[in-house]
């Protein structure tokens, strides 16, 4: 498969799990990181809004893998 083909799959996989990822960490943060204390409201935050990347990362590497 072709580096741009593969860009392409892989963006629109991208996409799709933020679309669904965002709506799930804003419930969660809604419902239950609202009652923390301030610090932990903090660090709480400052994981979710890191924690997408995680899950994505094999995505990237296979999207930016060069041609044979």
């Amino acid at each position: 498969m072709r580096r741009r083909v593969r860009t392409l799959i892989g963006t629109i996989g991208i996409l799709a799990f933020v679309i669904v990822y965002a709506p799930v960490a804003m419930a969660l943060a809604d419902s239950r990181i609202a009652e923390a204390p301030a610090l932990v409201q903090t660090l709480l935050y400052s994981l979710l809004g890191i924690a997408w990347i995680f899950p994505l990362m094999p995505v990237i590497k296979w999207m930016e893998r060069p041609d044979r």
